[in-house]
């Protein structure tokens, strides 16, 4: 008998499932792939911050030619995982997609991992997180990224986030409707309204939006659901609304910093291609996973 408290939904749960309390991946095996460089903001009238740090993956330091292009993928962290350095390349999900079975799947890409300048005030409370005076700075990042890293050499850009990172994919979308072609949101119900909905599909923008109907931070039926029949009509929208979010070893996922969230974190089972440990797929729906689908828009 675990410990741990019972998450709120665990009388919810089917019959003969049973509770995985953590990730079953290690995490840092991939850190030796990333760069950290710096990105100066003052030329964006900032004040609250000078500069932002970030990670990235160059996949031309692994054996991709250097004369052909690839996609770039941006990766957005939710609250307080700046605060965990080089960690937060994990948290983010882009660790594993420098893996060379995902580098292969996609057929190459760049990855970029944007830190806000979070940190702690006396009390304790994490300050500096995203808010709108960084998606100026976040834009202009990824274009400055694409000449002093990638030389050039970017043909589609993505963008992905979980949690309070997914609300920034939705707002620099917006910011710059024309920049980005492919779009993943996860564990946000913080969806814009249709005019902007018809703006994706107008601009042709692969949407991902992803979130868990057991969400303990949304509340699905009134945030979610009303919306799904119009989501469901876009053409290049794919909706994934998992009933259970589940970790590699089987079990329904329950992560308690204080409150429950297992649910929440569906990008931790994202990270891993949204496939078990032994290999299968966790939902039939998507054989090839998340990278299957990107593969698909790129």
């Amino acid at each position: 008998m675990s410990d741990k408290p019972l998450p709120p939904w665990a009388d919810k749960m089917p019959e003969g499932a049973f509770i995985s309390w953590e990730p079953t991946y290690k995490v840092g095996e991939y850190f030796k792939n990333f760069h950290k460089d710096h990105f100066e903001c003052s030329p964006f009238g900032q004040e609250k911050f000078s500069g932002m740090d970030y990670y990235f993956y160059d996949p031309t330091e692994h054996g991709w030619d250097k004369d052909k292009k690839y996609p770039l993928i941006l990766f957005m962290h939710g609250f307080t995982n700046a605060l965990e350095g080089e960690v937060c390349i994990n948290y983010t999900g882009a660790e594993f997609y420098s893996k060379e079975e995902y580098q292969k799947a996609l057929g190459g890409a760049y990855l970029l991992v944007p830190l806000a300048n979070e940190h702690r005030d006396g009390e304790g409370k994490c300050l500096g997180g995203w808010d709108d005076s960084y998606l100026e700075p976040v834009l202009a990042l990824a274009k400055e990224f694409e000449q002093k890293h990638a030389l050039g050499r970017i043909s589609k850009k993505a963008v992905i986030g979980s949690s309070s990172g997914a609300n920034m994919c939705f707002r620099l979308e917006d910011t710059d409707p024309e920049f980005f072609d492919i779009m993943v949101t996860i564990g946000s119900s913080n969806l814009p309204d249709d005019s902007v909905l018809d703006r994706y599909e107008r601009n042709g923008l692969n949407f991902f939006f992803a979130i868990a109907k057991h969400d303990e931070l949304a509340d699905f039926d009134k945030e979610v659901a009303p919306r799904l029949e119009r989501l469901n009509r876009m053409k290049k929208c794919y909706v994934f609304t998992p009933e259970w979010i589940y970790n590699g070893d089987g079990g329904i996922a329950s992560i308690n910093f204080g409150f429950e969230m297992g649910q929440h974190c569906l990008v931790n089972p994202m990270h891993c291609n949204l496939t078990y440990d032994d290999g299968r797929p966790m939902y039939k729906e998507l054989p090839n996973g998340i990278i299957g689908w990107l593969r698909s828009c790129l």
